[in-house]
């Protein structure tokens, strides 16, 4: 390792008099991967913000390479050479791949006018190196939530920065995907970048990070060098305590079937789709990126449209062509993109929670909200959550991810349903709120309802799953029970290396 890149001292960050920083003073090496983590509201992705300009401290001092600076905004991290893959996406939906990736930054011809050309080209070779297919000049709003992350890694990766920020990169990536990032940053590494890498998830830190900083409500706790802490070790530091069993115990769902799919069809996305769901049910759906997880739930809830196939609640069929006819059904979902349509930053906790089920809240025909009872409903939803905030009336985009993400899943069981589709409902979440929402949907499931749940962590598919389906390109390969519910059974079903019980 070389000399010191970039130093904070006494870095300190109120919001409304409420300190979210206090006295950050750490040293990031150049060319090394340093990893930070901690729970959410720890600190993290404010520290980063203000690394790469979005917020400004309120006092303390930055240096880098050397020297005092003030980094007032993102063009002047841009200009010192920082760059950052945020949380969450910040990409223009009605523009190209290739315009968002050089957005800011354009190349232009000696006439001043964008060289279009070259951006497409330059765009094929970063989105080449992340082994994606995805066309240069595809428009955002056309891709999956895993293609804009991938997008976000390449324009972050494209102006060639000296200190590269990535704030939970991996929260809706695969395994191999994961794969191939680590591929990407240990290249950087060797060219002398210089990385910060935040997770939640310790298993990647202790992978690809030289150190470990661990931050607890907005402290600096220690810094250790990875070879020195263990997984175990790294999550205690975290949450300040003993941490119990993660998955609660798997209690056997009812016989009775509440919900079944048959023959449901996408041309060109699914292929004759059939499963059922029991009452109590906790039903996993695994697989790779793009194997069609996320298109079953979205067709299921009437976002995208089927050419054929049933839907059956209760032995009835129902027709669903969409999002309101699901949930007049007793289905809701809990989608993967929390900010881009789970739920709305510029709106309050309750406006959050009760946004899919107002009605229930209105009086004389919309005349008017009984802002009493929605503020109980909300109230009873913040306790059971655990949701940290000061108000319900705080809009959202001052909550850290965890709790957004924690309102978000407030917002899908608010109208109580008996169906409720998850889609990766821990990302983005520290250790301690997975556990939390874990046990509050193993709680629900006892309760009596019924759960499909989607993730591309297959710790939690196996820990949590009372019986797994795994896809791959659109159909499904195969069904998994008790033990059978391993690593390598659903890889091998992913993969296609076999086909498994496709019984329902």
């Amino acid at each position: 390792m070389n000399d010191g890149l970039l130093k904070t001292q006494n870095i300190c960050k109120e919001f409304s008099s409420v300190p979210v920083l206090k006295d950050i003073t750490i040293e990031i090496i150049r060319g090394e991967i340093l990893g930070i983590i901690g729970e959410n509201g720890a600190g993290k992705s404010t520290l980063m913000k203000i690394l790469s300009g979005i917020y400004t401290s309120t006092s303390g001092e930055i240096v880098f390479e050397g020297k005092a600076v003030v980094i007032s905004d993102p063009l002047t991290a841009k200009k010192l050479g920082i760059s950052i893959i945020p949380q969450e996406f910040n990409l223009v939906n009605d523009l190209t791949v290739y315009d968002n990736i050089f957005l800011g930054s354009e190349i232009r011809k000696k006439n001043g006018f964008l060289d279009k050309k070259r951006m497409m080209e330059r765009t094929k070779e970063l989105l080449k190196e992340l082994e994606v297919e995805i066309k240069p000049d595809e428009k955002i709003e056309n891709l999956s939530t895993v293609q804009k992350q991938m997008v976000e890694i390449c324009k972050a990766v494209s102006i060639d920065a000296k200190l590269l920020i990535m704030d939970e990169p991996t929260s809706v990536l695969s395994q191999h995907e994961i794969e191939i990032l680590y591929r990407l940053m240990r290249r950087l590494k060797k060219q002398g970048t210089t990385i910060i890498y935040i997770s939640h998830k310790l298993k990647e830190i202790k992978a690809i990070c030289d150190r470990v900083m661990v931050l607890r409500d907005g402290e600096l706790i220690f810094t250790e060098i990875i070879q020195d802490i263990t997984v175990l070790e790294m999550a205690q530091y975290m949450v300040g305590r003993e941490l119990n069993q993660v998955f609660p115990e798997k209690k056997v769902p009812e016989a009775e079937v509440v919900f079944e799919v048959q023959n449901l069809t996408v041309p060109g996305v699914l292929e004759n789709i059939n499963f059922q769901l029991k009452k109590g049910e906790i039903l996993g759906f695994a697989g790779l990126v793009g194997s069609g997880r996320t298109a079953v739930a979205e067709t299921i809830m009437g976002i995208r449209k089927r050419s054929s196939g049933e839907i059956f609640r209760n032995g009835k069929k129902i027709l669903v062509w969409k999002p309101q006819d699901s949930v007049e059904n007793g289905i809701n979902y809990l989608s993967e993109d929390r900010q881009g349509t789970g739920i709305l930053t510029n709106f309050s906790v309750t406006q959050n929670t009760t946004l899919v089920s107002l009605t229930s809240y209105c009086k004389y025909f919309f005349q008017y909200i009984l802002k009493n009872k929605e503020q109980e409903a909300t109230l009873k939803h913040k306790e059971r959550f655990n949701i940290k905030t000061q108000s319900l009336d705080t809009k959202l985009e001052y909550l850290s991810g965890g709790n957004q993400q924690k309102v978000s899943l407030a917002k899908s069981i608010d109208p109580a349903p008996e169906v409720l589709i998850a889609n990766e409902p821990t990302r983005g979440v520290d250790v301690s709120a997975k556990q939390e929402i874990y046990r509050f949907i193993n709680s629900l499931a006892e309760e009596g309802l019924s759960c499909l749940f989607i993730s591309s962590e297959q710790e939690e598919i196996i820990g949590m799953c009372h019986r797994v389906i795994v896809m791959k390109d659109g159909r499904i390969t195969g069904s998994l029970e008790g033990e059978s519910i391993n690593e390598e059974e659903i890889m091998f079903l992913a993969t296609g290396i076999r086909e498994g019980d496709i019984s329902s």
